[in-house]
């Protein structure tokens, strides 16, 4: 037996949250250091990112349908917050432990540095050495700092108050300052210092040092002017009523779903897409090889299938980008090319039927959005843009392949329980009241968005407190895949009141007023707001 355990087994058992807490900082101090070190190299991933990214295959579908619906765009987000508080809660139980055996902390710090190793290894960006070498120093410095700590935690068996004495005199030996008992409050004092050490050294590592590696700055892209290009939209495409979502959605407001925990990296110089399958002539396509072709402006609405009645997870923006039905006809698609399968650089599949490529809609794979590059968040430097189908089975973004595929061939979402095809439904939303408001009675403003992307939307409806149903003035369509602003003025008594909202498609089909959850194919429902007039 070692003298350093020998003493720590004299630890009361009631100082034992102290072990816990020294546990949790040395957790802490061992994320911050791979953080920081992972942050100077491409090479190397953040540890959190590749165990929660090795986590969401693995989860029940009903937990992260829950995640989405709950958490929207900020799923991710919420994830690595949960990844990291079950190890900093397993390196509380390992402080605990620690106290008697050291040996203890060694083997588990060692184990997740392995799991650790295993996540981060799968992603092919990943160097095998480099990332060993820095989780072997992430590991190191965490455990000597667990080690130091609760040595200087240690008192004699027979001590009243432990930690409480004054500060022992300094010990003979060179390393006495090192044993030195210290007080709850310097203990505890030094313990947050070392936390907030450790939160600094991962906010260096994720955002300033790993933001500098960044391969490309989409903005520094100079996109060619397009082929065809949209004309200017029109004034009556635009309803200006304040708290209404804009008829083009801003980039940093889109929203994002997608599986990729870390957003991929992709330099433009290297990337290549690659077209092949059931095709009479595979082609590969560089960046710029691509932006050689003719490009088009296209305005499409896209949904992801999570969304629920009323929801945010939709957008409309102004596409950029190559007629995919021009580069089936350069492939030639053979009889076996039931679907079009488009893969991610990070492995993401998403199919969709080779015939609603083909059908007239504008499908592109895109370069562009709102008049920009690509934004890297979503899908720089090429994504698939499928006008009337959900994000799920056709949005593939960081697009590296498009496979010719049969029917039987599954994406990834579709093994989870979600439909083999995802077409929009009919939506409408509103905008004006938002829930829970008061407003001044009489004549009431009521705004919102409808959509049914390909179908267009040829009619909107409100009604009030269940009477009868109203036209709404709708928006001058952009383009039949876009949504459609619309507005009404309704007189409205003082007292508590819902209004309701339904569409109905260009194909005369009226949305439905069942309310369904998002699975597995999509919401239904009028949407419906409560406010009080006052």
């Amino acid at each position: 037996m070692s003298r350093f355990e020998g003493r720590t087994r004299a630890w009361p058992a009631r100082t034992a949250w102290l072990g816990a807490l020294a546990g949790i900082a040395a957790v802490a101090v061992t994320l911050g250091t791979v953080e920081l070190l992972a942050g100077t190299t491409t090479r190397v991933p953040s540890a959190v990112d590749a165990v929660s990214q090795q986590v969401i295959p693995r989860t029940p579908e009903g937990v992260t349908r829950w995640a989405i619906a709950t958490f929207g765009a900020r799923d991710i987000a919420v994830l690595n917050a949960g990844t990291t508080t079950i190890a900093l809660a397993l390196g509380a139980v390992t402080g605990v432990a620690a106290r008697r055996r050291f040996v203890v902390a060694i083997v588990v710090f060692v184990l997740f540095a392995g799991l650790g190793l295993l996540a981060s290894v799968a992603r092919s960006e990943a160097s095998f050495p480099l990332t060993l070498l820095v989780l072997t120093v992430g590991v190191t410095v965490g455990l000597a700092a667990l080690h130091r700590w609760l040595r200087r935690s240690n008192v004699p068996a027979h001590a009243p108050e432990p930690l409480a004495a004054p500060p022992a005199p300094a010990a003979s030996t060179s390393d006495g300052a090192d044993r030195a008992p210290l007080t709850r409050r310097r203990f505890v004092g030094t313990l947050g210092g070392a936390v907030v050490a450790a939160v600094v050294a991962a906010a260096v590592g994720r955002s300033v040092l790993r933001g500098s590696l960044a391969v490309v700055d989409p903005g520094e892209v100079a996109l060619p002017r397009p082929a065809r290009a949209l004309a200017a939209t029109p004034p009556a495409a635009r309803f200006d009523v304040d708290g209404l979502a804009p008829l083009f959605t801003p980039n940093d407001a889109f929203y994002v779903i997608d599986t990729a925990v870390a957003v991929p990296q992709v330099d433009p110089d290297t990337w290549t897409l690659r077209i092949h399958g059931a095709v009479d002539r595979e082609l590969t396509l560089t960046y710029d090889e691509l932006l050689a072709l003719p490009l088009e402006e296209v305005d499409a609405t896209l949904s992801c299938v999570s969304n629920e009645v009323g929801g945010d997870l939709i957008g409309n923006a102004r596409w950029l980008g190559v007629r995919l039905a021009d580069l089936l006809d350069r492939v030639g698609v053979q009889d076996g090319g039931e679907q079009v399968l488009g893969r991610s650089v990070d492995g993401f599949t998403a199919g969709f039927p080779t015939e609603v490529a083909l059908d007239g809609r504008d499908a592109i794979v895109a370069v562009g959005m709102n008049g920009e590059p690509l934004p890297t968040r979503h899908g720089f430097p090429a994504r698939l843009v499928v006008p009337g189908l959900y994000g799920y089975v056709s949005a593939t973004k960081w697009l590296s392949e498009i496979e010719l595929t049969g029917w039987d061939v599954d994406g990834y979402w579709i093994p989870r329980g979600w439909a083999k095809e995802g077409p929009i439904k009919t939506q409408s939303r509103i905008d004006v009241p938002r829930r829970g408001v008061t407003v001044t009675a009489g004549e009431v403003v009521v705004a919102g968005v409808a959509w049914a992307p390909v179908r267009g939307v040829a009619r909107v409806e409100v009604r009030l407190d269940g009477g009868g149903w109203v036209d709404a003035e709708r928006s001058e369509p952009v383009s039949e895949s876009s949504w459609v602003q619309w507005r009404a003025v309704i007189p409205v008594d003082a007292g508590d009141h819902v209004v309701q909202v339904r569409a109905t498609d260009g194909a005369g089909e009226v949305q439905p007023s069942e309310h369904r959850p998002p699975a597995p194919s999509g919401a239904e429902g009028w949407h419906r707001v409560t406010f009080r007039a006052s």
